[in-house]
């Protein structure tokens, strides 16, 4: 092949691969990349630290979390919440003062008007076909002249009103009320591979507790309520949904009993969930 068809720029197509390269160096466009195994969370890691939980416990919609993380974000939540409350009462109240300021003012304004046409009604030696003159200087009204360079006449700017604040704490996952009592404590089986290094640093950590096979993102995965062991959905529906009783401890199950995990994914195995990063940048119009 010639150098000249290999170095060819005169090309009437304007490649997908060139278009990307191009938005990618100029910034404009929306970037889209499809993210890695590196940035999606393992399962059996927490939602807030990201790291494997040493006490995991699990909500009814599945979300996993560090016992001490999750009890932290809890208080700080209520402590925030406490907060909000108090400078939305303190708001409330300076409101209701100011409009009952205002109500007595209209009726004082209201009151004065009258007396003043009283006054002017039994006034006597009133001239009468007098005519106001067509200019704002007269009658008083040059002290009511629109001043907006005078800082006493600006209008100011009234602060941000406060919203009545949500008063429940609210799960960082899936923004449903969390309370304490619904936290289940769950314990995963860890593999028997007699390998001392940290847990952080092995692939295969767990294993089902009923079938001993390795857990995994690519894995579905339930946590059962009567024990708190984690296993396999393949397990779940194969042996345990049969009979609904739980085969660590022999008690009976039922459907709430059962909780999938959220999990994450490889980066290639959707697992239903959006594993595509997009940042929208300006856009030239033609």
């Amino acid at each position: 092949m010639p150098r000249h068809a290999r170095n060819c720029t005169a090309g009437s197509v304007y490649t997908y691969h060139e278009k990307m390269k191009d938005a990618q160096q100029s910034g404009y466009g929306t970037l889209s990349m499809r993210l890695g195994k590196d940035s999606i969370k393992e399962f059996d890691c927490c939602s807030l630290t990201l790291q494997p939980c040493h006490d995991p416990v699990i909500t009814p919609d599945g979300y996993v979390y560090d016992k001490e993380a999750i009890l932290e974000y809890i208080v700080h939540q209520k402590t925030e919440i406490a907060r909000r409350m108090k400078e939305y009462d303190k708001q409330k109240a300076k409101l209701e003062k100011e409009g009952n300021e205002l109500e007595k003012t209209k009726q004082e304004a209201t009151i004065k008007a009258f007396l003043d046409k009283q006054k002017l009604s039994t006034k006597s030696g009133k001239q009468s076909g007098g005519t106001d003159g067509v200019s704002n200087m007269d009658s008083g009204r040059d002290k009511q002249l629109p001043s907006f360079w005078i800082p006493s006449l600006t209008p100011e700017s009234k602060p941000t009103e406060l919203k009545k604040p949500d008063e429940k704490v609210r799960c960082p996952m899936s923004s449903r009320p969390l309370r304490y009592k619904d936290l289940i404590s769950i314990k995963f089986t860890p593999i028997n591979d007699r390998d001392s290094r940290s847990l952080i640093t092995k692939d295969a950590r767990y294993v089902c507790a009923v079938s001993n096979d390795i857990l995994g993102n690519s894995v579905p995965c339930v946590a059962l309520r009567t024990s708190g062991n984690v296993v396999t959905t393949e397990c779940y529906e194969k042996v345990i949904k049969k009979d609904m009783i739980d085969p660590t401890n022999g008690k009976k199950l039922t459907e709430k009993d059962v909780i999938p995990l959220q999990r994450g994914a490889t980066g290639f195995a959707g697992a239903g969930l959006g594993l595509e990063a997009k940042i929208d940048g300006a856009v030239m119009q033609a």
